[in-house]
């Protein structure tokens, strides 16, 4: 009979197995589907994003040294480096699987092509937890839903776990995922089979064995989080919510509460000690207090609420008594514990952001477009899921205060409410509540089956019954509802959104690649395992290094492709500029140095970044058109001084706000817009091909507002400079008279455009000039973009031509004529 049983158990499972596995292969095709832009024709592999990127360096680096970390990074943040970003988890995994694949050796193609399948996989993996979290919680029919909804997910989660895009984020979902699928089966055990403190103290461990492995499946989980995201507190501090609402839940409905207490602290402990074992990770001290402070907390909950049921005192005494109880603590830490009060300061303003950093896309408000309130946000990221989800929600809400309610549906809540919290805040954490959003979007789909009488025509099925006859009008709108509603609109907009993978244009490939193979070598071996300086030191570069000034979203191209050191990256490491007040001193990086308002202003933040007064901090500058046009707002509010960058005028179409006189003078506008004409030390040595940009508009608002004679055409979309000593011309001429110094400079596109500088004689004058006229030489810049001839000097009715070598420009010679 028991055979019989387990046969007929598997025969109805087949149907939900074999569901899970299309779902499976769903998600992975969809997730697939633009790898030709991963893939490119010329054998490039280009990844998504920027942090895609870097993870691509940390595997490469673990390859060429495996099984060894990059906890120190020389080759970004020059002149400074930095420790590693990432946790370990992620990248140690993806190595660990090419290095088994390529036997140990293996080859850049595939280390390449695992990493970019890498989040696919983990995407589709998904699928999995979900289905077993929607099935422990509901049904299999809701956990079959919520697995196809789940694979078919649109937004961020989509994005995220693309082809290409290399990220650890997919890994944060995944993990959370499985943590929770763990935590509600192990809440689901607790219910069955109560633990209390008593049968511990008398070593009574039969009651906690069913529990026991759900328990520790967690913490695992949750330590394998901690280890993927150094982010991790973030769901502890769910859990450690749940557990604390758990706890106050239990205590007024007279249940009790030492499940929560045995699991939590089993759930932390793990945890704790997956940190602890793990070197270079066990210093993030705001997770270990994090952790240590719910393994204290939650027995003292328990205790105390055993303690208030012995004295017999009403339920809401139990709450109130927590809520005094953390007030104290709070205020202790403040006092005594300032590191303690920071964890629970940092915890409270986790997500909030000033400055330059709203300005971080991923980090800006959900439903905020363009600083407007908007629900197109919503949209995007779930489709008709995002709104169904939150309709389910409401009604689980009012069933947890109308009927008798489980912890484990109590959980639920908590979790999706946490993570609206968060998603709202930055809209990053969309991607995990896509998974809540086809749990709970699925229960609903399936209480529309089930409230039209659906079960009854599947029963009719089993029963060889059924006849067309039974099919009721309600019974297409129930299935029309799933189809249309549930899952057409997230995979239409799924199929929309897979039409590319973003990452490097070709424009940048282009400039990142020759940045590479003509620029002199840093001095740095690109894959060396670096020694991390000691506490209170700076790494010591050698000589010949030198860092790459770009924006911070260029960072890790320029390092992954170029090889070659930027100064700001997108860790926002060199960033500059101020983080709290406009009184603040205004630090040198990126934003300040464009939007220094002069040549020289620009010139004293590159030295100012150097510790060797006698070093700049960067020899090369790239800037891309995206820089001088829609990214110029972002590096101004990085410096909280935006004032006037932008101007509103008069026009045909009403007023319309643009670029102003200080744009103009910014150092950005002089490199990109005006090609660096007239300035001294800095000298396009290449450009890439141009784009259809809005380099155009911004030049004939010049020209008309301000008198300019700017071609209103489009240049190089990638322009990159070098930062010279430049040699001196100096000559003499009548006093009073006008002295101009020009010449033709011709880029590597064929594009041509006008070099010149003025001076008026005091009976002599002095240019500082940054090109070469006679060509690269061997060893140092080979550039490709110069003057067509020798410059021209002339003053009155006297023309002068002169000549300037390659080495007087780099060494700052003086050339008298």
């Amino acid at each position: 009979m028991t055979d019989e049983n387990n046969k007929s158990k598997i025969i109805n499972s087949l149907p939900y197995i074999l569901g899970l596995i299309i779902s499976f292969l769903i998600a992975f095709y969809i997730r697939t589907i633009p790898k030709a832009s991963v893939f490119l024709s010329n054998g490039f592999v280009r990844f998504g994003g920027n942090d895609p990127w870097y993870h691509l360096r940390n595997v490469e680096s673990i390859l060429h040294n495996f099984p060894n970390m990059l906890w120190f990074d020389a080759y970004t943040q020059y002149p400074n480096g930095t420790h590693q970003i990432f946790a370990p988890l992620f990248d140690m995994f993806l190595s660990s699987i090419i290095w088994v694949l390529g036997l140990g050796n293996p080859d850049t193609y595939l280390i390449y092509t695992i990493s970019a399948y890498y989040p696919v996989f983990l995407g589709a993996l998904v699928v999995i937890p979900t289905y077993f979290a929607a099935k422990w919680l509901f049904d299999r029919r809701v956990g079959l839903l919520a697995a196809l909804l789940i694979a078919i997910a649109p937004g961020q989660f989509l994005s995220r776990s693309i082809i290409g895009f290399n990220d650890h984020h997919i890994a944060e979902t995944l993990l959370t995922t499985i943590i929770a699928m763990f935590m509600i089966m192990a809440l689901k055990i607790a219910r069955e089979n109560p633990i209390t403190f008593e049968y511990i103290k008398n070593k009574n461990f039969d009651a906690i064995k069913p529990v026991l492995p759900y328990f520790i499946l967690t913490g695992v989980a949750l330590g394998a989080y901690s280890l993927a995201w150094y982010g991790a507190i973030f769901f502890s501090f769910i859990l450690g919510v749940y557990i604390t609402v758990q706890h106050i839940i239990d205590h007024m409905h007279k249940r009790p509460t030492e499940y929560l207490a045995v699991g939590g602290v089993i759930i932390f402990g793990i945890t704790l000690f997956m940190v602890l074992m793990t070197p270079n990770i066990s210093s993030r001290s705001i997770l270990l207090k994090g952790l240590l402070a719910g393994i204290v907390a939650f027995p003292i909950f328990s205790l105390l609420s055993i303690e208030l049921n012995k004295r017999k005192l009403k339920g809401y005494y139990y709450p109130l008594s927590i809520s005094a109880l953390s007030i104290i603590v709070i205020g202790l830490a403040k006092a005594f514990l300032p590191s303690i009060y920071v964890l629970i300061a940092s915890l409270a303003s986790y997500f909030t952001r000033t400055g330059g950093g709203v300005t971080i896309a991923e980090a800006s408000p959900l439903l905020s477009v363009g600083g407007q309130f908007s629900l197109q946000p919503l949209w995007y990221n779930f489709g008709a899921i995002g709104y169904i989800s939150f309709i389910a929600l409401a009604i689980l809400i009012y069933k947890a205060f109308t009927q008798k309610n489980t912890a484990d549906h109590t959980f639920l809540l908590v979790w999706t409410l946490m993570i609206i919290w968060a998603m709202l805040q930055q809209n990053r954490f969309a991607y995990y509540y896509s998974v809540n959003a086809a749990i709970l979007s699925a229960w609903i789909g399936i209480k529309a089956l089930d409230y039209t009488g659906w079960q009854t025509l599947v029963d009719s099925i089993k029963s060889r019954t059924f006849s067309a006859r039974k099919i009721k009008l309600a019974h297409v709108l129930s299935a029309a509802f799933i189809i249309l509603i549930l899952i057409y609109p997230s995979y239409s907009l799924a199929m929309q959104q897979t039409q590319g993978t973003g990452g490097p244009n070709g424009y940048w490939i282009e400039a990142t690649t020759w940045l590479r193979y003509n620029t002199p070598d840093p001095g740095l071996d690109y894959y060396e395992s670096y020694e991390k300086p000691a506490a209170g030191e700076t790494y010591q570069y050698p000589e010949k290094a030198y860092g790459v000034m770009s924006w911070w979203d260029y960072g890790h191209w320029i390092e992954v492709i170029g090889h070659r050191i930027p100064n700001a990256n997108p860790f926002q490491q060199g960033v500059g500029g101020r983080r709290n007040s406009i009184e603040e001193e205004n630090k040198p990086g990126a934003s300040t140095f464009f939007t220094a308002q002069s040549e020289e202003g620009a010139t004293e933040v590159l030295e100012a970044i150097h510790p060797d007064p006698n070093k700049a901090g960067a020899r090369y500058v790239v800037s891309d058109v995206e820089m001088a046009t829609g990214k110029f707002y972002a590096m101004a509010a990085w410096t909280l001084d935006t004032k006037d960058y932008y101007v509103s005028v008069q026009t045909d179409a009403g007023y319309q706000n643009v670029p102003g006189e200080r744009y103009f003078n910014s150092m950005e506008a002089r490199l990109h817009i005006f090609d660096g004409n007239g300035l001294e030390q800095y000298r396009m040595v290449h450009e890439s091909p141009a784009g259809n940009t809005q380099e155009p508009g911004y030049k004939n608002v010049y020209n008309v507002l301000y008198g300019g004679s700017l071609p209103m055409i489009n240049t190089g979309y990638v322009k990159i400079f070098e930062y010279v000593e430049g040699a001196q011309i100096t000559g003499t001429a009548p006093s009073g008279e006008t002295v101009t110094l020009t010449n033709t400079i011709k880029t590597n596109q064929g594009r041509t455009f006008d070099y010149s500088q003025s001076a008026t004689s005091n009976g002599s004058y002095s240019f500082t000039v940054p090109y070469s006229t006679e060509g690269p030489i061997e060893g140092e810049t080979q550039f490709d973009t110069m003057p067509t001839g020798p410059y021209t000097i002339s003053y009155g009715n006297t023309t002068q031509e002169v000549s300037v070598a390659e080495l007087d420009v780099l060494e700052g010679n003086v050339i008298e004529i």
